[in-house]
């Protein structure tokens, strides 16, 4: 297990992703945009989990999906299963005209606390197995 340049760059896209989305959130931004960032900052924290434990990362956005891969080296992933549930929806759903609600900033404030929870959790994994 190392973490490379390929890993460092899932979760300084991550990090892009959830600074973006606190700036859009203090500045009352699109409630939609900061939704699927914050679906973003997951899947990436996730990658890039399994990037550090040298696991192929495969091009997919489910985050229920990515979560059972962890779940297999680290089995307490699962503590974050209705975390990825919930922020897994804002994937599809906000990039389609017509096919999506609109979200509240209540909804998308809810979605940026998650985000912030799976990272620190997939952080804070990385610098106990170093």
């Amino acid at each position: 297990m190392t973490e490379t340049e390929y890993v460092k760059n899932w979760f300084l896209r991550a990090d892009d992703d959830l600074r973006s989305s606190k700036v859009l959130l203090d500045e009352n931004g699109a409630p939609n945009v900061i939704c699927f960032l914050t679906q973003q900052v997951a899947e990436k924290c996730l990658k890039g989990f399994l990037a550090y434990q040298e696991k192929h990362t495969r091009k997919i956005h489910n985050l229920l999906i990515l979560m059972e891969e962890c779940k297999k080296i680290e089995p307490s992933f699962g503590k974050l299963e209705d975390e990825a549930r919930h922020l897994n929806q804002f994937y599809i759903e906000t990039r389609y005209p017509g096919d999506y609600p609109e979200f509240t900033q209540k909804e998308a404030q809810k979605a940026y606390e998650i985000a912030s929870k799976i990272r620190d959790f997939v952080v804070d994994k990385l610098s106990h197995s170093s």
